[in-house]
């Protein structure tokens, strides 16, 4: 027990002695360097085309053949798909019936008009009598013209002396890619009018000319102009940058996820070699402010104290380092170089991280 009790205070008063011996710190010796600073804010989004047009139907009817599929090109006017009218049952009864009627009329003054231009080359009747019977059976003639033009719209979709495209063959309005064909041959659609926009049959969209379309914070948005030059990565092509000019800052802000964000849009400088999908999801990286060719030291060497900012000088090195508070002044900071305006030199040298913690033995 006794040697126990010895041991025992022996190991304390060691273990006091040790914990009392100070302790060396090495410091990682940091010199200044001539670089650039940026400060930036990034916008989430995605990429689309800037035109992306919905090719609607000018009447209503079943798809019977579709001849172009999402992915493929198309030139403005070139046909997308067919629509086979179904005609309403009154309308097209209303129709034929009014054919008949203009033929019945038409026979009616035919008739006359014939019977008036043998009694007027007798001699018989006045011109003005004549020119009256032949004004009635032109007229006669042109409503079962068009009669007959409206039972053919009705039951086909245009009349056969019309002279233009057919309302059945869907065209596309603008030279693109297309992007999507949501109907299937047999579905129903309907027309585009004043009263409802109808059935999109196809979207196609322009692929050469893009954008970015995201969002930005408010505390942000008040340094951020139209013009300025953005950085876009998209998330689907790994390693690659494309760049783009702002072009776009929305003047009303939207509450989202309770933070106000304002939209931004971006023409995007694309690459013949890099395909771009409509709807990737991209982030730009907005330079704010610029600092090139300045001298920088690492922010984590920077001591702040209210207003004023202070470096480590090492004044010695071995056989133990030394080192001297010095005032300097910063300017732009990325978070994490900043910008040294005055007080230090390239020649410099400062304090840095701690790279080993050891107890001084010697004392």
């Amino acid at each position: 027990m006794l040697v126990v009790l010895v041991g025992a205070v022996i190991g304390t008063f060691y273990f006091l002695w040790k914990k009392a011996q100070p302790e060396i710190i090495t410091y990682e010796i940091v010199t200044p360097e001539i670089g650039t600073v940026e400060t930036k804010t990034v916008a989430t989004g995605n990429v689309e085309p800037r035109y992306e047009v919905l090719i609607k139907p000018q009447i209503s009817g079943i798809i019977s053949d579709l001849y172009k599929e999402a992915g493929q090109m198309v030139k403005e006017g070139e046909i997308i798909a067919r629509i086979k009218v179904i005609s309403e049952m009154i309308q097209l009864n209303s129709a034929e019936s009014r054919v008949n009627i203009a033929e019945i009329s038409l026979k009616q003054v035919e008739d006359t008009y014939k019977r008036d231009e043998a009694l007027f080359n007798q001699g018989v009747i006045a011109r003005e009598e004549y020119d009256i019977s032949r004004a009635t059976w032109l007229k006669a003639l042109e409503e079962r013209e068009n009669a007959q033009s409206a039972l053919e719209i009705i039951r086909d979709g245009i009349a056969k002396n019309s002279n233009v495209s057919s309302t059945t063959q869907i065209r596309s309005t603008i030279t693109g890619m297309i992007l999507d064909v949501p109907v299937k041959i047999g579905n129903s659609v309907i027309e585009s009018n004043n009263f409802n926009d109808g059935t999109t049959i196809a979207t196609v969209a322009n692929m050469n000319d893009m954008i970015f379309v995201g969002n930005v914070d408010e505390t942000e948005i008040g340094r951020i102009h139209e013009g300025m030059p953005i950085k876009l990565t998209i998330g689907a092509i790994e390693s690659r940058t494309f760049d783009a000019t702002l072009e776009y800052v929305s003047p009303k802000g939207v509450e989202k996820n309770g933070a106000i964000q304002f939209e931004v849009k971006a023409a995007v400088s694309t690459h013949e070699d890099a395909f771009i999908r409509a709807g990737y999801s991209a982030n730009a990286e907005i330079v704010l402010k610029r600092a090139e060719d300045v001298l920088t030291i690492p922010e984590s060497t920077v001591e702040f104290s209210g207003d004023s900012t202070f470096i480590q000088l090492v004044k010695q090195v071995t056989p133990e380092q030394l080192f001297e508070k010095h005032p300097i002044e910063v300017g732009l900071s990325d978070g994490i170089k900043i910008e040294v305006t005055s007080g230090l030199s390239a020649d410099d040298r400062i304090r840095g991280a701690i790279v080993e913690t050891k107890k001084n033995n010697a004392h």
